[in-house]
């Protein structure tokens, strides 16, 4: 038998189920549908021996506290589930080592702490800072009335009321920086959070960097008590007593079509479900060229766009439970930079090579501390591939072979940058591959930041083009291959304003 839903959304990881939420929040019957057999995509965790690691969440950016929220925290609070959960701040914004030549800086929480911090390291930076902060407020004005615009701004009213965001936007990071004379040694400790955003400063928009790295400072960085997974479960559960339905371990098959407009989906397990209208959290690139049922019916200008997309980093990760307390091993921070290079540029050139080990670690007990047992630690690992270079050397005879040898590379790495000794307490190991995140995630590649942000591809295009015609009537996306790119606050946040579209749609009949 045949059932009709208002709307179905396609895959439960973060932008997802905020798309379903919003859609069932709104009085729209909604259901959910995930291939797997638990909800959250890329949030969630998983057990190893006596330790629960989280797959890869290291923090949140633009959640805040309630005594000053973000953007995430509102939501999170306007969708009613804001006190079912519970976080605690991280301890400190950043450390980057380079092993190569010495360098290694730790910056603090607070624009005037950052400011400050800044300046004891690169005398002379702190004009340009204080300008890099008053930016970063006039361009979160200028992108809250764009979007409240819906695409159609008064161009009067960005000249007099923006100009400064006018004048930026355009242009990548480098440019900008420069052009606020910042010293190149303070923008290259700035810089940092690049790995995050997936592209480097020459090719980053700067609109995109700077609303991200002043939130971050600005209003801290907070992680879950419960893991990624207990924010996922508790959006489930929301969705199901708002009266949406949530279907587990049976994937979307088929998008069915019928003269060019959404008319449902088929299920993996047969079932065939009517709708309208269709959110996915699965990537375009999976959607196109294998999910709609009817390939005529995908519009030229959607298939020209993802033929032209590059896919971002492909993820490796890592994941160590140790027999020693982070005092005992040494480990004194949180989150831990660790480059070949301080220039972003030479950095993310230098990530098409399996022979370099440039790496983000977090001890996570540094803020939570009782995430493991007493007297052990949790370290994650993770870095990015550019290109396609793990998938080229790895064989189905050599891939455990080689899965080692990295591992042993980022380990001897972190050891070499830290000062510390960790291989002899090594209690349990995974390690996660660009093969693993394809096939538990379903990203194309592995590649888990969806698509690079970079160039004509850039948030700001992105975000204006949503609002344009060209896209397959009743099919909306959201998650990291959406809009507002990747990262957990991006995906959230997408997955609020696809539902909202979705609403805009059907008030329209389109």
């Amino acid at each position: 038998m045949e059932t009709a839903y208002d709307a179905i959304v396609i895959g439960a990881g973060n932008g997802g189920l905020i798309a379903a939420l919003r859609l069932v929040e709104s009085g729209k019957k909604t259901l959910l549908v995930e291939k797997h057999t638990v909800p959250g995509g890329f949030a969630t965790s998983f057990i190893r021996g006596r330790f629960e690691f989280e797959a890869s969440l290291h923090e949140m950016c633009q959640l805040g506290t309630a005594e000053k929220p973000g953007d995430l925290y509102k939501l999170f609070e306007e969708l009613g589930v804001i006190d079912r959960l519970h976080f605690v701040t991280v301890p400190e914004a950043f450390r980057v080592i380079c092993p190569k030549t010495g360098e290694d800086y730790s910056m603090p929480f607070g624009e005037e702490n950052f400011i400050a911090k800044m300046e004891s390291y690169v005398p002379g930076s702190r004009r340009s800072m204080t300008t890099f902060f008053q930016l970063g407020t006039e361009i979160s004005r200028a992108t809250k009335y764009l979007n409240e615009s819906r695409g159609h701004p008064d161009t009067k009213v960005l000249r007099r009321d923006y100009p400064n965001f006018m004048r930026v936007a355009a242009y990548p990071i480098k440019t900008v920086l420069n052009a606020i004379r910042m010293p190149e040694k303070a923008q290259r400790i700035l810089d940092t959070y690049w790995s995050y955003l997936g592209a480097p400063e020459s090719r980053l928009g700067f609109i995109h960097f700077c609303i991200m790295v002043t939130q971050y400072i600005r209003l801290g960085a907070q992680i879950p008590t419960d893991r990624s997974h207990g924010i996922s479960v508790a959006l489930t559960e929301k969705i199901r007593e708002l009266g949406g339905d949530v279907w587990f371990g049976d994937g979307v098959k088929k998008i069915l079509t019928e003269h060019g407009h959404v008319t449902g989906v088929e299920l993996d397990s047969g079932k065939v479900v009517r709708t309208q209208h269709v959110i996915s959290n699965a990537a375009p690139h999976t959607v196109y060229g294998h999910m709609i049922d009817d390939v005529s019916a995908i519009p030229a200008s959607e298939l020209k766009l993802a033929n032209a997309r590059e896919l971002s980093g492909r993820g490796f990760s890592m994941f160590l439970g140790l027999d020693r307390s982070p005092d005992e091993l040494g480990l004194d921070n949180y989150s831990y930079f660790i480059y070949d290079s301080l220039d972003s540029d030479a950095a993310f050139a230098s990530m098409t090579s399996l022979d370099r080990f440039s790496q983000v670690t977090v001890c996570l007990n540094r803020a939570l501390p009782d995430c493991s047992p007493e007297g052990t630690t949790i370290l994650y690992f993770t870095s990015l591939y550019f290109n396609s270079c793990f998938d080229e050397a790895a064989t189905p005879e050599n891939y455990f072979r080689l899965k080692e040898k990295l591992a042993e590379g980022f380990i001897a790495n972190f050891e070499k940058a830290t000062k510390t000794s960790i291989r002899p307490y090594i209690e349990e190991i995974e390690v996660a591959t660009p093969a693993t995140y394809a096939r538990y995630t379903g990203a194309p590649d592995g590649a888990i930041y969806g698509y690079l942000t970079a160039d004509l591809d850039n948030m700001m295009p992105r975000l204006m083009r949503m609002y344009q015609e060209g896209y397959m009537p009743g099919l909306r996306f959201c998650g990291g291959h959406a809009a507002r790119s990747s990262g957990y606050n991006s995906a959230y946040l997408s997955g609020d304003l696809a539902a909202k579209l979705t609403l805009g749609d059907m008030k329209e009949g389109r």
